[in-house]
């Protein structure tokens, strides 16, 4: 009863601390974390939906759905299927899709048409559009030991990292973990950027590997998984293992807000730019966002990064969203535009991955893919969109 007790203490204890002061909040995977490479992966728990409401629709209401080539879709469901089929509600369709045999897009749509039902996503608030944002796996320049040229390291998650799951002791807080570790008998908020910035020494020994450029690090702990190109000539692919703990905080926004950058050039490539042009201010803008990501070695013969359903992610038609509006794995129809332009993109996507910034009913973040082309569109894309979820018939 003593250690239930003490249990409980702590858990309320780390509650009102992150309620007062987020100090420490509620761990949402960002993108790419991975539930193994290699091993068939069981679905996240499912998460009430609490964040949206869906409208049951007629096919003819979801905007663009027969302009689309659903080809290029069809692999990234399979993937979900390879997670979802272990579900009740997903195991038959699953089953059904795996027997067709290189469908072509219109059987590939009378098979959506035929096993499932379209529901518009709203708000909360009652509208239908919201943001979409993108994102892209980074290459960096990197080697397995530290020198002048690579100086800025990259670490494996730390052993001292607790997790504290809070729907074992609270099943009303279900799906919300936190972060810590001990000082003493004491579990306390996990090391910020900035203290793991400023003391390297705290994490001795965690260090896979050293890279070139510090901006670069950033925005691969933003995007959460990345590749990196070693000075022996090998690609050696990472992604996330784990996180300490903190809310994500918008450097843009920082800029913005301190004059440094007007709103139009808060971008990603804004920002790079910012920062080669003000090396010196660098270090503590980037230490306004506390959160810190930790990653792992990823297996080479990977057709993409791993999100947070286990699966590898399809450039082009994988989503992360935020799964108390949309079910993780489920297909989606997104109608919105390229990014700074009003040219319509309308397409099936399979909302596969999570992440930190995406909250809300009507959000989600575009995978663009890998390297350079796709770094520009998923930096500019800031897009209104709508969306409609697929779920099976039965």
């Amino acid at each position: 009863m003593k250690n239930q007790s003490s249990f409980a203490a702590i858990v309320i204890s780390l509650i009102l601390s992150a309620c007062a002061s987020t100090t420490i909040s509620p761990v949402v995977p960002p993108s790419s974390q991975s539930a193994g490479g290699g091993v068939v992966p069981s679905p996240p728990p499912e998460q009430p939906l609490t964040k949206s409401i869906h409208k049951r629709v007629q096919w003819s209401e979801v905007k663009g759905w027969s302009g689309d080539d659903l080809v290029p879709a069809w692999q990234a469901f399979l993937n979900s299927c390879i997670a979802l089929s272990k579900r009740t509600t997903w195991n038959a369709v699953c089953r059904s899709a795996s027997a067709l045999q290189s469908p072509n897009s219109a059987i590939i749509k009378k098979f959506f048409e035929s096993q499932f039902v379209p529901y518009q996503v709203i708000n909360t608030d009652n509208t239908t559009e919201g943001l979409i944002t993108g994102y892209y796996e980074p290459l960096l320049r990197g080697s397995r030991k530290p020198s002048s040229r690579y100086r800025y390291p990259i670490y494996a998650a730390p052993d001292e990292l607790l997790t504290i799951e809070l729907g074992a002791a609270y099943p009303e807080l279900k799906g919300i973990n936190l972060r810590g570790r001990l000082n003493g008998r004491k579990v306390i908020p996990y090391y910020t950027r900035a203290e793991i910035m400023n003391n390297p020494k705290l994490l001795n020994g965690y260090e896979l590997l050293w890279v070139e450029d510090e901006v670069e690090l950033f925005f691969l702990h933003v995007q959460g998984s990345g590749r990196i190109v070693l000075d022996d000539g090998e690609t050696m692919r990472i992604g996330f293992a784990d996180q300490n703990g903190y809310p994500y905080n918008s450097i843009g926004r920082i800029l913005v807000q301190r004059g440094d950058l007007p709103l139009e050039k808060a971008s990603m490539q804004g920002i790079k730019q910012w920062g080669q042009q003000n090396p010196g201010k660098l270090p503590e803008l980037l230490q306004q966002n506390a959160r810190y990501v930790f990653f792992r070695e990823l297996p080479s013969g990977l057709t993409g990064p791993i999100g947070a359903l286990g699966v590898p992610l399809t450039a082009g038609r994988s989503i992360a969203i935020d799964p108390q509006s949309i079910p993780q794995g489920a297909p989606v129809f997104l109608a919105t535009t390229w990014p700074n332009t009003d040219k319509p993109l309308n397409r099936l996507m399979v909302a596969q991955d999570v992440g930190s910034a995406i909250k809300g009913g009507i959000r989600a973040d575009f995978f663009w893919g890998f390297g350079h082309e796709a770094g520009v569109q998923a930096g500019k894309m800031k897009q209104s969109g709508k969306m409609w979820v697929l779920l099976p018939k039965n």
